[in-house]
């Protein structure tokens, strides 16, 4: 088959290659690199309309799950400063139970399965892919944390005239945790252990956040301090007070916010060390 001229295109020799004329000459990329805000709203879609139908029942188990410690420290926590804790640690633990735990799993198994092979052929920030599954899967965890806290404070009859603290504390502690369990499902390298850092870290989130801080003893107290969604808990404890103390509060969103920036921008590093080995 003949040639035909193009007008205007470029010639048939690849750019760098011998006899091209252009030595050193790059490629032209396949396609233009995607911009970060719309890739990722494009996986945060594909996310959330993914988690809809494979983690409702697993919503119901993690709310349900927060539900039962309540009706069992009710028999003896009653009022006070250590029911502020457990409706506000229980209500978090929702968060932590998606959010760390099942983020953890689904990037170890994206990992094990070459997902991650998948995403790196698109022309899409590694920050998109992170954030998107991040942001959809502390999103997921909404409905099941707004319950547990008004039914909490129901069962220990605390004030809820605070509760729309939790449009804060929902999506602080969600990224904080979020990050946290896809920095573990990236760096962990197998997927077992993936799945076995992310049932550790719910668990501490779990003793270490129902608990009240006063009943812990120091050293333990400490590493409730290192826990991402340990500032996430107290603001929400703050809120159920009849008079908060919003300066302690805001200071607790803002550490909580500060430990979200850097947990997401590690699990984007551990991303780009996962996806390009």
């Amino acid at each position: 088959m003949s040639a035909r001229a193009v007008p205007g295109a470029a010639p048939a020799t690849a750019a760098g290659a011998p006899g091209s004329g252009t030595p050193g000459a790059e490629r032209a990329p396949l396609a233009p690199r995607a911009r970060l805000l719309p890739a990722l709203a494009a996986v945060y879609r594909a996310q959330l309309s993914r988690a809809r139908v494979a983690r409702i029942p697993l919503l119901f188990v993690a709310t349900f799950q927060s539900l039962g410690i309540m009706v069992l420290m009710r028999g003896i926590v009653h009022s006070g400063e250590e029911a502020r804790a457990v409706v506000a640690g229980s209500s978090v633990l929702v968060v932590a139970f998606v959010g760390l735990n099942l983020l953890a799993q689904y990037f170890g198994r994206l990992r094990a399965g070459g997902g991650l092979d998948h995403y790196a052929t698109l022309p899409v920030p590694p920050a998109a892919v992170v954030l998107g599954a991040a942001g959809a899967y502390a999103s997921f965890t909404v409905p099941g944390t707004v319950f547990v806290a008004v039914a909490g404070s129901v069962m220990f009859q605390l004030p809820m005239g605070q509760l729309w603290v939790l449009a804060a504390v929902i999506p602080l502690a969600g990224a904080a945790l979020a990050g946290l369990g896809a920095a573990l499902g990236l760096l962990a390298p197998r997927q077992e252990i993936a799945t076995l850092l992310g049932q550790l870290g719910m668990s501490a989130a779990l003793l270490l956040g129902v608990l009240p801080a006063s009943r812990l003893p120091e050293p333990v107290a400490w590493a409730r301090d290192l826990l991402p969604s340990t500032y996430g808990v107290e603001a929400l404890a703050r809120a159920f007070e009849t008079r908060p103390d919003w300066t302690a509060l805001g200071l607790d969103l803002a550490v909580c916010a500060g430990v979200g920036v850097v947990s997401l921008a590690a699990a984007t590093w551990a991303y780009r060390r996962a996806a390009l080995r």
